[in-house]
């Protein structure tokens, strides 16, 4: 389910992971007593772009958002679907009626209640074809949503549907607020108002965010009064601000995590974990570019790049291999793909298969007359896929072909180039869903401006195993969808999968109650604290 890339758990992926985790502990006080107070300071290499989630496709947005607003239901520590805005729910015996019963008394941070009025106006907001939104697919599958009583809200499905309990994550909108409005022009794009842990105080475009504790929260205070997010566009100065105490908070790179954090000043004040993250970085193509609409071109690329020496020289050996959109571990997953070993006689074989030939003996390729050079774009502030980049634009080289790297900030990166599909290839991450629902992200339907099927890809095939792999809820049914659509994506290439990262995130030592789990680390944000004698920060509200 592509709702899980940014939307349902955004803080819970952005600080967590998921696997065992391997906390490097740096700093052990005893145990303390729990006591509000202080601010997390995180650093982010990009802005926020639009705080409602519905419109928004970036992580920072997401991070931000998932802080704001609730859905019904959420994942737990250990990756069950656990009551949010929903105390209980009962499913029916077919699986096609979800009936929820929500929590009374929860409160809309302008003290309005919370209703589920204000679930159907979400449904309704989102399958709206005037909302310009990447997620109305989930809800496009509900035959009826009905208010049974201002705290019961009931879904029918005419057909079975196996993501639709935790689609129901998505944030929830207030009704009173945006109601017969044009969600797109709303005030809440920029100041939201939500029913979570953090309200939101203030956004400084480009410099920072700042959220406040909400008092009334319906789990409880969070113990952290305020979070910003200080938008740092270079991941060495996000370092030193972390290393002079400006920031609390930020996943590392391989090189910070391996030698730049080895001394006594951050074993002394922060702690550091690891695990193998919940995403993946890949090489997309435009796939309406003639450069990459033969799947040998395709695969001759996945021959040249030397994924191992990606892995071990810029992650450090700090992730492993991807082969395909889904974790390794996971059940969904499929190990049995094809792989491409790094061979560059086999590339150069398969480019003159497709007619790529250097004819004038200046070293590139060449076809029709034309060299087989492409720009490969890529988002400042991201040491690593810089790296990366640069690597593959070295292997390349080799087998004559000119890549020309573009490093772009990354609101321009985003609106300006994926978007609107102005790029040949680039380097971008996604986030791994817990359900392995894929449909957003490769499904033909999903190629419109906006939504995340960027690169254009079309095989009806794999339409039809994605419609088939969430419309039944047997698990061997859908593992067999998804195992033959691993084995799609890995012959035809749209995609090269480059590796799937070990999280590394760093917390300043003052920050308590982390408690490593299956989910990774932020799941229990609001219960994290900081006692009261290594408190540094006062928040005004």
């Amino acid at each position: 389910m592509l709702r899980d890339i940014f939307i349902i758990v955004a803080l819970l992926l952005i600080l967590a992971g998921c696997g065992p985790s391997d906390k490097t502990k740096v700093n052990s006080p005893g145990d303390t007593k729990p006591a509000y107070g202080d601010i997390m300071v995180e650093g982010s290499i990009g802005d926020a772009s639009n705080l409602i989630p519905i419109l928004a496709s970036d992580s920072s947005s997401h991070e931000i958002a998932g802080m704001i607003f609730n859905g019904l239901v959420k994942y737990d520590k250990d990756i069950n679907i656990v009551g949010d805005l929903a105390e209980s729910w009962d499913i029916s015996p077919d699986g096609l009626v979800i009936t929820f019963h929500l929590r009374k008394g929860v409160k809309w941070h302008d003290g309005q209640p919370f209703t589920a009025e204000d679930v159907l106006y979400t449904y309704q907001v989102t399958i709206d074809p005037k909302t310009p939104t990447a997620y109305a697919g989930d809800f496009l599958k509900v035959k009826k949503a009905e208010v049974l009583d201002p705290h019961t809200f009931r879904v029918t499905y005419d057909q079975p549907f196996a993501p639709a309990l935790m689609s129901w994550g998505t944030a929830i909108y207030p009704k009173h607020l945006l109601a017969g409005k044009d969600i797109s022009q709303s005030p809440l794009i920029r100041r939201p108002i939500g029913t979570g842990p953090y309200k939101f105080k203030e956004w400084v475009t480009g410099q920072k965010i700042v959220l406040v504790s909400n008092p009334d929260y319906f789990e409880g205070r969070p113990y952290i009064d305020g979070f910003i997010m200080r938008i740092i566009p270079d991941m060495a100065t996000m370092f030193l601000e972390l290393r002079a105490n400006g920031i609390d908070q930020m996943g590392l790179t391989p090189l910070q995590y391996t030698r730049q954090t080895e001394n006594s000043l951050f074993r002394r004040n922060f702690n550091k974990y690891r695990y193998l993250s919940f995403t993946y970085t890949y090489l997309g193509y435009n796939l309406k570019s003639p450069l990459f609409m033969d799947k040998r071109v395709r695969q001759a690329l996945a021959h040249a790049i030397d994924k191992e020496a990606i892995i071990s020289g810029v992650l450090l050996g700090l992730g492993k291999p991807a082969t395909g959109p889904l974790k390794p571990g996971t059940w969904a997953y499929n190990p049995n793909v094809r792989t491409y070993p790094h061979d560059p006689a086999k590339a150069q074989s398969l480019l003159a298969e497709a007619g790529w030939k250097d004819t004038d003996d200046d070293g590139i390729l060449d076809k029709d007359g034309k060299p087989f050079s492409f720009e490969l774009i890529t988002n400042q502030g991201n040491e690593v896929r810089g790296k990366c980049a640069e690597i593959i634009q070295e292997n390349l080289a080799k087998i004559g072909i000119d890549v020309k790297i573009r490093i772009l900030e990354w609101a321009a990166f985003v609106n300006d180039f994926i978007n609107q599909r102005r790029f040949d290839a680039t380097i971008l991450g996604w986030t791994i869903p817990m359900d392995p629902d894929l449909y957003d992200v490769w499904h033909s339907s999903k190629t419109r401006p906006g939504e995340l099927n960027f690169i254009s890809y079309d095989n009806s095939e794999v339409d039809d195993l994605l419609e088939r792999g969430r419309g039944t809820f047997d698990q061997k049914e859908r593992k067999k969808c998804y195992d033959r659509i691993q084995e799609i994506l890995a012959e035809e290439q749209p995609y090269n999968f480059l590796f799937v990262p070990d999280a590394l995130p760093i917390i300043h030592a003052r920050f308590r109650g982390i408690e490593p789990a299956p989910i990774g680390i932020g799941y229990n944000f609001i219960k994290w604290y900081v006692p009261k004698g290594e408190q540094r920060l006062v928040m005004t509200r």
